[in-house]
C-alpha cells in the first residue's frame, strides 16, 4: 500500500537543494504558476516552492496556495518521476479557486512526468 504522507524526505530543504533546481530545469507552465524540474538521484520525487510576498500579498493567500500545492503533490508523488520541483506563484495564482488550481497543478504534474522533447 503506498503512503500519501509529505514527509521530510520529499521537500526541498536547504537552498543549495533549490539551487540545483533553478540550474537548466525542464519547465511547465500557465500563466498563474511555473514548475521548474530537474532530475534527482533519489528513488522518489521532492518539491518546493516559492511564493513571494510580492505575487500574493496576504498571508492567507500565500498559505491557502502553499496548502493546495502540498495537497496535490502529496497525491500524485507515486506517479511522478524521481526529480526535483520547484512550485513558483505568480499574482494570478490568488485568484483561482480551489478546484482550478487542483486541475491546473493536475494538468502541470501530468506534462512534467512526461520525457522532456528533445531540441
Amino acid at each position: 500500500m503506498n503512503k500519501f504522507a509529505f514527509c521530510r524526505e520529499l521537500r526541498l530543504l536547504t537552498p543549495a537543494h533549490f539551487n540545483s533546481v533553478f540550474q537548466q530545469p525542464h519547465r511547465a507552465g500557465s500563466p498563474h504558476l511555473t514548475i521548474l524540474a530537474r532530475n534527482n538521484t533519489l528513488d522518489h520525487p521532492r518539491m518546493g516552492q516559492a511564493v513571494p510576498k510580492k505575487q500574493i500579498k496576504l498571508a492567507v493567500d500565500r498559505n491557502r496556495f502553499k496548502r493546495l500545492v502540498r495537497e496535490s503533490f502529496r497525491l500524485h508523488q507515486h506517479s511522478l518521476p524521481a526529480k526535483d520541483f520547484v512550485v513558483i506563484a505568480k499574482k494570478s495564482a490568488n485568484e483561482l479557486s480551489n478546484e482550478e488550481l487542483s486541475v491546473l497543478l493536475d494538468k502541470l504534474w501530468q506534462r512534467l512526468s512526461r520525457p522532456p522533447r528533445k531540441k
